[in-house]
């Protein structure tokens, strides 16, 4: 059953279930939806990096924080699709593009980023772009050059928010998600784990996704990469079991969801990975980078597939 009326203690009663019971119902959800047995890659690309005006306490791509990320301009055209064709190449499926500003601006840049949206979905990739705050035109645009997906994170609940950003108001972010979802664009959204939130926090950013009709059609979850000079460089490791339940919990409120495995998978062993796939992560980001952050390379990731028996999805 697909359910819209998704509420904090609803999500929370899943988070606490013992584990073994609440794997087995995320795995029975994600059996029925989807091949248990493929993960799809994507490849994230950072085609404007750094000088972003928000004061978000995880980003190393902040200006207001020293962090050693430099400021990047826009990629060029043949760049962005040189990189897209070396992700076809090395099997994603997905190429995501992702620019550091606050807001869509209309003028030569963005129409830049039209035309490579354009030409990565003549690749025949699925084509996702990042680009902060969009207005309904700007989305509907988008969609006219071949988007399949927006990436809009809620990053955490509404409570926590405002201790983490400052700069752009939840609702900011659920207007973002309105505009796409108007423009017939597919909405990916997810959150980051591991930022001292409490476990009714990542429950309340589920609730909140679940809420959403239709449902993201991607759901991420990162875990905070700690990047030295920003507010959140000493936070707490978080207990990798935290992460399995936050992935379970995501599946059983958006049971047709991608639920993507997204960045900190380097602090991950092998076994916190594979028990994420058994909760219902399906697909993972593959390259050495998202974004600014390190990132697994291709060859460990088809190493780990093999090892687990899975296939990543042609």
């Amino acid at each position: 059953m697909i359910h819209h009326d998704w509420t904090t203690a609803k999500v929370e009663a899943l988070y606490h279930l013992p584990l073994t019971e609440l794997l087995f119902r995320a795995q029975s959800v994600h059996r029925h939806h989807h091949d248990p047995e493929t993960v799809q890659r994507c490849t994230l690309l950072s085609i404007k990096t750094g000088g972003c005006p928000e004061d978000c306490a995880y980003c190393p791509q902040s200006a207001r924080y020293r962090t050693g990320v430099e400021r990047e301009e826009l990629m060029k055209p043949e760049a962005v699709m040189a990189a897209a064709r070396e992700a076809r190449a090395n099997g994603s499926t997905r190429f995501c593009m992702g620019a550091a500003w606050r807001e869509v601006q209309d003028g030569a840049a963005f129409d830049a980023v039209l035309r490579m949206v354009e030409d990565v979905a003549g690749l025949g990739m699925e084509v996702c772009t990042t680009l902060g705050m969009l207005t309904a035109d700007q989305a509907q645009r988008l969609k006219a050059s071949g988007l399949t997906a927006y990436n809009h994170n809620l990053d955490t609940s509404p409570e926590f928010y405002p201790g983490i950003i400052t700069t752009r108001t939840y609702q900011d972010r659920l207007d973002t998600l309105r505009h796409v979802q108007s423009a017939g664009l597919s909405v990916c959204c997810g959150g980051i784990v591991g930022m001292g939130e409490s476990a009714r926090d990542r429950c309340a950013m589920l609730a909140q996704l679940g809420s959403l009709d239709p449902h993201p059609e991607s759901l991420p979850v990162n875990v905070l990469v700690r990047t030295a000079g920003t507010p959140l460089e000493d936070a707490d490791d978080l207990d990798p079991i935290e992460l399995v339940r936050t992935v379970a919990c995501a599946r059983l409120v958006a049971p047709k969801a991608r639920v993507r495995l997204s960045a900190g998978r380097l602090a991950l062993t092998a076994e916190a990975q594979a028990l994420c796939f058994v909760a219902g992560a399906n697909s993972i980001f593959s390259g050495e980078k998202l974004l600014t952050s390190p990132n697994p390379s291709v060859d460990e990731d088809r190493q780990l597939m093999e090892r687990l028996g899975l296939r990543f999805q042609a």
